[in-house]
């Protein structure tokens, strides 16, 4: 063998080595890829680029938002996305015309409804859609033809079952679904009518879950820019939503944590872009309600606005306690952290009060305390009286046995 064979196996074998070291190495980091995938287009003219794209640029950012239950508010039905007894029989909801499971053929699910008396199926819908990130539970769409309706069974986390869908009646029933329904559960969809009133969808248009562009808006010409294919750009066109004033960066979050806002003044539900004004857009039909009457689970954004926390501030909005990006339910310490942010001696502001003054590092469980929902209700058992789902107040103050006191002015 002479040298210039050794030297050439010598090099084919380091070749070898540098490759294997990059496979390994790769190997135990998360890659990412972009999908190469015509995005819709939004009502303002401006293309989704899809939260994928932003992987290059918010690495961190983007994969702990994919662990928060916005982003998971709804996906294609999968066997990844549902939660659910799917493969045990026994679990079926009985109506007084028939009974509602749910099944499992292959990678397809399916709810049927079945004759109480013969046992033949009257109705087998396929779970297209799953709504919820299963924190409380989950509900199912489907689509007929381009027609999507909500099914009759919903699934209750408490009790890992199956229930009859919150707000339906006890026998066969099929709820349409508008862009008020869906609206705050999907980044974009586009309804057959202009104003959102059907339940006629273009399927394709659908980017499911509350993800990157719900919030900072359609993004396509942001990648191009960021991406060195600026278009004749003279500046990145995002928005940079520190910037904005307190009310428009609220407005964000109002949109779906200030209950229905149906009605609707200018265009349709996914219309508004975030730096417009909502109210702009729509209202809710509890504008200038007092707060208590204000629903816990309905109305999160009234019940802030009514508190003195908020009126004695001129920045504080629903991002000075959460953080989007980040999954926090269960953090009691983090969101109690905040309130000492301002209130930084709460022995001094509990003086007199007869409270163990030892133990005060609780400040929501007093003052958010848990409340039951008027509107998020569940029939637990057949012929039961339905259930409230318990949600913790965001409206701030001092309560006395679950009464709040008044403060005077």
């Amino acid at each position: 063998m002479n040298i210039k064979t050794k030297i050439g196996y010598v090099l084919i074998a380091l070749v070898g080595v540098i490759l294997l070291f990059f496979l390994m190495d790769a190997g135990e980091k998360e890659v990412y890829q972009t999908v190469d995938k015509e995005m819709p287009t939004h009502y303002n003219g401006e293309q989704f680029a899809g939260s994928q794209s932003c992987i290059p640029c918010h690495q961190n950012i983007y994969k702990t938002h994919i662990n928060t239950p916005h982003f998971n508010t709804s996906a294609i039905a999968s066997e990844e996305t549902l939660k659910g007894p799917f493969d045990n029989p026994s679990h079926e909801v009985e109506l007084i015309d028939g009974v509602a499971r749910m099944i499992h053929e292959g990678d397809t699910y399916y709810q049927t409804i079945s004759s109480k008396t013969t046992g033949e199926i009257m109705d087998k819908s396929r779970l297209d859609i799953v709504v919820g990130s299963g924190v409380k539970g989950q509900s199912y769409l489907t689509f007929k033809e381009d027609f999507l309706t909500q099914l009759q069974l919903s699934y209750f986390t408490l009790t890992d079952d199956f229930i009859n869908s919150p707000g339906y009646p006890n026998y066969k029933f099929n709820r349409s679904v508008t862009d008020n329904c869906i609206k705050c559960h999907v980044t974009f969809a586009k309804n057959g009518d202009f104003k959102g009133n059907t339940n006629i969808y273009e399927r394709e248009s659908f980017i499911y879950g509350i993800d990157c562009e719900r919030c900072h808006g359609p993004l396509k010409k942001h990648v191009d820019y960021r991406t060195g294919n600026p278009q004749q750009l003279d500046e990145d066109v995002v928005i940079k939503i520190d910037t904005l004033a307190r009310q428009l960066k609220m407005d964000i979050c109002v949109q779906c944590h200030s209950g229905l806002r149906a009605i609707q003044i200018k265009d349709n539900p996914f219309s508004f872009v975030t730096g417009e004004r909502l109210d702009d857009y729509a209202k809710n039909y509890n504008f200038g309600r007092p707060e208590a009457q204000l629903d816990v689970h309905g109305n999160q954004y009234g019940l802030l606005k009514s508190s003195e926390c908020y009126k004695n501030s001129s920045t504080l909005s629903c991002t000075t306690c959460h953080d989007p990006h980040q999954g926090q339910r269960g953090q009691t310490e983090h969101f109690n952290s905040k309130c000492i942010e301002c209130h930084m001696s709460p022995k001094d502001l509990h003086d007199g009060s007869g409270l163990n003054l030892s133990d005060l590092n609780n400040c929501i469980s007093c003052h958010m305390p848990l409340f039951p929902s008027q509107t998020m209700k569940v029939q637990l058992e057949d012929n039961a009286k339905e259930t409230s789902v318990n949600i913790r107040t965001h409206l701030i103050g001092i309560y006395v046995d679950g009464i709040l006191q008044k403060q005077a002015n």
